[in-house]
């Protein structure tokens, strides 16, 4: 009853105000003052007022939303374990099962599994290039060298 009368008088104070603003000549701003002013008794008048007054003073209402909680804490930590422990039991079997197997590609020539006795031909270098645009690339080139590419 008293969330009623108080949004009974809120709509009514901003319909007031809505009158002051319009007598000023503010026409675009009293419409849109007297449309918020008539929310509060419009959900008065549908009875949203009354639903959220009996379930903010209803335990059975607050145990829901403890429940509610208590289901997402729960769906958060199954998803946080899932993640962290690798999947689920099939995923983490397949994954074993995969880690028992060589990890080389098939097409994956002998000198770069590390068997062969010779390292692999390396290509001639080319000729030393001029000042200009190749100086640019010459520390990529030394980085590529090291690394016998």
């Amino acid at each position: 009853m008293l969330a009623e009368t108080v949004c009974s008088a809120v709509s009514a104070a901003g319909l007031g105000v809505a009158a002051v603003t319009a007598y000023r000549k503010r026409f675009l701003s009293a419409f849109r003052i007297a449309a918020y002013s008539l929310v509060p008794i419009g959900l008065v008048m549908t009875g949203v007022v009354g639903w959220l007054a009996d379930t903010a003073f209803s335990p059975t209402a607050w145990a829901g939303f403890g429940v509610l909680g208590l289901a997402w804490v729960l769906f958060a930590t199954t998803r946080a374990v899932e993640r962290r422990g690798g999947g689920t039991r099939k995923e983490r079997r397949a994954a074993r099962a995969a880690a028992g197997r060589d990890a080389v590609a098939p097409a994956v020539s002998e000198p770069s599994r590390g068997r062969g006795s010779t390292p692999a031909a390396r290509p001639q270098s080319a000729p030393p290039r001029s000042k200009g645009a190749g100086d640019d690339f010459s520390d990529i080139e030394a980085i590529l060298k090291k690394h016998g590419i």
